[in-house]
C-alpha cells in the first residue's frame, strides 16, 4: 500500500512569532488549569502530562501510561493517546504564542503500540500561522530515545476569551473567579 502525505501546513503560512514572554529552554511549565483532564494536578483520573520548553521552539510533554489508560490488554487506548497529543499540541500553542485557542482539527498516526508503563515523550512545535489558524505538529517516542510511536498534526483556532465565558459551565467559571490560582494559563486575554 502506498501512502501519500499531504503537505503540512496545508496552506501558505507565516512563521510563528513566539511571544516575548514565551518560556526559555529548560523551563518546566505549569498545568494551564488545575482540573484539566490532560495536565491538571487536581484531576484525579487525568493524564497528568508534564511539559517543559526545549531548544528550537519545541515543547516537550511526558505522559506515563497506566493500567487505567488501557484499550487492549497492556496497551494504551488510541483515543486516550489522541487526547494526550491534543493536550501536548495545545500546550505548545498556549505557551509559545500565549494566545487563547481551541482545537479545530486533530489527526493522529499510530505507528507503534504504546505499552502500559511506558512514558510517551511528545515533542510539539508550531509550524505556521495563517490568520486565526495555527498549525502544529508533534512526534511521540517510547521513552526519551525510543522509536516514534505516534505522530499528530492539528489546527488550532484563535478565539477571544469570550468564547470560554459563553460556553464554559457557570459553576467552574465561578470557581476560577473565587480561586484564580486554578487557572495558571499564561495567555494574553486580549489578543
Amino acid at each position: 500500500m502506498s501512502r501519500t502525505t499531504a503537505p503540512w501546513p496545508p496552506v501558505e503560512t507565516e512563521a510563528a512569532q513566539p511571544h516575548p514572554d514565551a518560556p526559555t529552554p529548560g523551563t518546566d511549565l505549569p498545568p494551564h488549569y488545575a482540573y484539566c483532564f490532560g495536565c491538571g494536578d487536581q484531576q484525579a483520573n487525568g493524564l497528568h502530562l508534564r511539559a517543559s520548553a526545549c531548544a528550537g521552539g519545541v515543547i516537550r510533554s511526558r505522559f506515563t501510561v497506566t493500567e487505567g489508560h488501557q484499550g487492549a490488554p497492556g496497551l494504551a487506548h488510541g483515543g486516550l493517546l489522541a487526547c494526550a497529543f491534543d493536550e501536548a499540541l495545545g500546550t505548545a500553542v498556549g505557551h509559545l504564542l500565549r494566545k487563547p485557542t481551541v482545537t479545530g482539527r486533530l489527526e493522529t498516526d499510530f505507528v507503534l503500540p504504546v505499552p502500559v508503563g511506558t512514558t510517551l515523550v511528545i515533542d510539539a512545535r508550531v509550524d505556521g500561522v495563517a490568520g486565526r489558524k495555527i498549525y502544529v505538529s508533534a512526534d511521540g517516542t517510547l521513552g526519551e530515545d525510543g522509536p516514534v510511536a505516534v505522530r499528530a498534526r492539528a489546527l488550532f483556532v484563535l478565539v477571544d476569551i469570550q468564547h470560554f465565558l459563553d460556553h464554559g459551565r457557570e459553576e467552574e467559571l465561578r470557581a476560577v473567579v473565587a480561586d484564580p490560582g486554578l487557572l495558571t494559563s499564561q495567555v494574553d486575554l486580549n489578543p
